[in-house]
């Protein structure tokens, strides 16, 4: 018996051999199968279809799809699975769709923009501000931008409002509804389940921890909210009305008088918005599309008006900088320990940029555009460290702050011979918190117990599923307030004031950028062309001659990509199928969203909310501090 099974194993084995040997070589002839395809797709596209010709008389249409972001997130590896799995997160950069813009001003092949606006996600209202100025720009040369949208949302209403037309469908809206931030709050949910959060933080108003410690904000948040949000809220009202000529304060009152108005017209939410003067005309894209036929002429190719799509434009215009320069380097999102892709903030990976920005002698002086809501305080201190080292070499660092500039991303700031600030950048929120979350009760409640030997009571002294070690928590405690005290007196040095003055100013309290310019906390106010100038009179300062004649040129930073990255990055799209935009959401948006965002995925919120608090907790970091704001607000 023992001989007869012992056969049929061995003969199981054999066959299972020669499947996985063939299984193999399938592999490898498909993986050599899909270079080659790649490949041929590469040649193909480069020496054929990559060869962009701008017609006269031509229309740019920026159909913008997906957030407005200062650097595009993930590395090629990610962009392969998303693209291949239909969950490609398709986005526009700003400096993309200003260069674009300032091009096609000057270039008399391009007659007029469309704007197309329904797959827009819109953006911060600083990155918003700064693609509405090229609009701006753009009609100055005398051109018309056109926009038209099934529906205008709050955000993407802000582009669309700076266009020499409005135009939308006859069934659609527009959605204009102000500012708003809600939270979830599970001090209640967790205290069910038997798990305690351990908040410990310095700063009146440093409330991001507070959803899981309370069932409601603090007075002392919702304060410091209200104060940024109403001051949000004039900066966009006051840039639509203006754009569109309308009165001051129109927006508001029609707001208030919207049920009534709304009553009037029966209902006809097109009709409203054309008597309010938020849009021009109202017409489906089909006949927009063939008005623009009679007017630029036919392209037989789109089978519809002549025109030029952004990214193709976009890439027939680019050319390399080339000689002395001033580099940019982008420091968005999240700030961790060690390294980020593109997109991310890593401590070493973004200190690294600085290096190589300071070692080169090309690079005549450094532009830091800071989005970010902070992070890893380490994280953060490796990338002021770089800066100051940069500074100490003779290279001039002007920080440029984006939407947000918060926290963390106020820390990496300090190191800088400037701060220039937009009127509507989140900045501030000097503080410092860690989180300790423990779930002793939960243990208990389902019957599970630890145990175990331990040589000092430091050993696993931070164990989640016991009851947090006071011990541990003075520990904590300490390590948060050591952390304050540097944070505030790297502030009070580097902005020359005094130490106690600063703690009134910090606090965790967070401070649009023209608030924070009345508190000294930021040199001027600006945008990100303002900075680069600032820059660029630094160098010539520096090495005593006047500003004048052909500018420095600016080249942006960022991980080097081989050319075979380089090409598939640019060109993946065409080669796997449309783009999928992914309806995801940041933790930080989660925490602080405006009203207008229609983020109505409440369990998904909820999902993100436990999700950092696990990151925390998978952290194992008993010592590890945290300078981060949770404070995306905007439009």
């Amino acid at each position: 018996m023992f001989h007869q099974l012992k056969s049929a194993y061995q003969a199981i084995s054999r066959v299972f051999t020669k499947v996985s040997g063939w299984t193999s070589q399938g592999l490898r002839v498909l993986l050599v199968l899909t270079v080659l395809f790649y490949a041929a797709a590469m040649v193909w596209w480069v020496f054929v279809a990559g060869k962009v010709k701008v017609q006269e008389h031509s229309v740019l249409v920026l159909a913008l799809q997906g957030p407005l972001v200062e650097e595009s997130e993930g590395g090629l590896r990610d962009q392969v699975i998303g693209q291949l799995q239909g969950q490609a997160r398709e986005s526009v950069r700003l400096r993309d769709l200003v260069q674009v813009l300032d091009l096609a001003a000057k270039d008399k092949r391009i007659e007029r923009v469309l704007l197309k606006l329904d797959d827009f996600k819109g953006g911060g209202l600083v990155s918003l501000g700064e693609a509405a100025a090229a609009l701006e720009r753009f009609k100055a040369s005398g051109k018309p931008v056109v926009a038209w949208s099934a529906a205008y949302d709050q955000r993407q209403y802000y582009l669309a409002a700076h266009a020499s037309e409005v135009v939308l469908h006859p069934m659609g809206a527009v959605y204009i509804e102000g500012l708003g931030s809600r939270r979830n709050y599970y001090k209640e949910a967790l205290d069910r389940l038997g798990i305690q959060a351990n908040l410990i933080r310095v700063g009146q108003y440093k409330s991001a921890g507070e959803p899981f410690v309370l069932n409601a904000p603090s007075r002392s948040a919702l304060q410091a909210e209200a104060y940024v949000l109403d001051a949000l809220w004039g900066f966009y009202t006051a840039g639509v009305e203006g754009a569109r000529k309308l009165p001051l304060g129109s927006i508001a009152k029609n707001i208030d008088a919207l049920p009534g108005a709304l009553q009037r017209v029966q209902g006809d939410a097109g009709q409203l918005a054309k008597d309010w003067r938020w849009v021009d005309r109202l017409q489906t894209y089909e006949a927009l599309r063939e008005a623009l036929k009679k007017e630029v002429g036919q392209d037989d190719e789109h089978k519809s008006f002549r025109q030029i799509g952004f990214k193709d434009y976009l890439r027939s215009q680019s050319q390399p900088v080339k000689g002395d320069h001033i580099a940019v380097i982008v420091a968005q999102g999240e700030i961790s320990d060690g390294r980020a892709p593109a997109g991310k903030i890593g401590g070493l990976s973004t200190a690294d940029l600085v290096r190589q920005a300071s070692q080169d002698d090309e690079v005549k002086a450094i532009v830091l555009r800071v989005n970010s809501p902070g992070g890893s305080v380490l994280g953060s201190e490796l990338v002021r460290d770089q800066l100051r080292l940069a500074r100490a070499q003779g290279k001039p660092v002007v920080v440029s702050m984006g939407d947000v500039a918060a926290s963390g991303g106020y820390w990496i700031s300090m190191a800088s011979d400037a701060v220039v600030a937009d009127p509507a950048s989140i900045t501030g929120s000097i503080g410092v918190f860690a989180m300790l979350p423990t779930g002793g009760g939960l243990m208990a409640k389902v019957g599970i117990h630890t145990g175990g030997y331990r040589t000092t009571w430091l050993a696993g002294a931070y164990d989640p599923r016991l009851p947090l070690d006071p011990r541990m928590q003075a520990l904590a405690q300490s390590s948060v307030e050591h952390i304050y005290a540097d944070f505030i007196a790297k502030v009070a040095n580097t902005r020359q004031l005094d130490v106690a003055h600063v703690d009134t100013l910090a606090q965790g309290r967070i401070w649009t950028g023209a608030q924070a310019y009345e508190r000294k906390l930021v040199d001027r106010l600006g945008s990100f062309d303002d900075a680069v100038d600032e820059a660029r009179t630094r160098v010539a300062t520096q090495a005593g001659t006047k500003a004048g004649g052909a500018p420095l040129a600016i080249r942006y930073l960022g991980p080097k990509a081989s050319v075979l990255e380089a090409y598939v990055q640019k060109f993946l799209p065409q080669w796997v199928g449309a783009m999928v935009t992914a309806q995801g959401q940041s933790p930080m948006a989660a925490a602080v969203v405006a009203a207008s965002g229609h983020d109505a995925d409440v369990l998904g919120a909820i999902g993100q909310d436990l999700q950092w608090l696990q990151g925390v907790l998978a952290q194992r970091q008993p010592f590890g501090a945290v300078a981060h704001c949770l404070c995306q607000m905007g439009p």
